[in-house]
């Protein structure tokens, strides 16, 4: 009878490597807490996450803990929020960029821009100072108007095409 080897079975090392190396890729960019918005769960915004892009101003997007969530940066340089409430008109700024308007509400350390408009509406989070907020609208108004204007600003503060 052949003696039995005391080493393991080369299938079970090859789980181990693999379940490091996962281990490994996914300890460079933790998942993100982010709380989720009360219509998370509306349709028209999973039509818009699939169309959110993988880099923002050199911030890769990261994996978040819950639905219609994305965050870019780690830390997070960017939040966005699919399905917040709609804002009612308003006085705060309106942008418009690439036919998508936003209300922005500027904050000393961050600031908070909502689709106008559009239900649900989509909020974002970010530091002007990190990535700017033309290069973040841009990069994000096709993804956006995957949810359709039901109306606009009516007086907007800057209106700009950006290719």
């Amino acid at each position: 009878m052949p003696a039995q080897s005391k080493s393991r079975p080369r299938w079970i090392s090859a789980i181990a490597i693999s379940v490091t190396g996962i281990a490994l890729l996914s300890g460079c960019a933790p998942i993100a807490n982010v709380k989720p918005a009360d219509d998370a769960g509306n349709p028209l915004c999973a039509e818009m996450m699939v169309l959110l892009p993988d880099e923002i101003s050199d911030q890769r997007k990261r994996q978040t803990n819950s639905q219609a969530t994305a965050v870019w940066g780690d830390p997070s340089q960017l939040v966005l929020r699919c399905g917040v409430t709609p804002p009612p008109p308003s006085t705060d700024p309106c942008v418009s960029v690439n036919g998508v308007d936003w209300l922005a509400k500027e904050g000393e350390g961050s600031w908070t821009l909502t689709t106008y408009g559009r239900v649900p509406a989509t909020e974002l989070i970010f530091d002007p100072k990190v990535i700017a907020s033309s290069t973040v609208l841009a990069s994000l108004a096709a993804a956006a108007e995957k949810i359709p204007a039901e109306r606009q600003c009516t007086d907007v503060t800057k209106s700009e095409d950006i290719p």
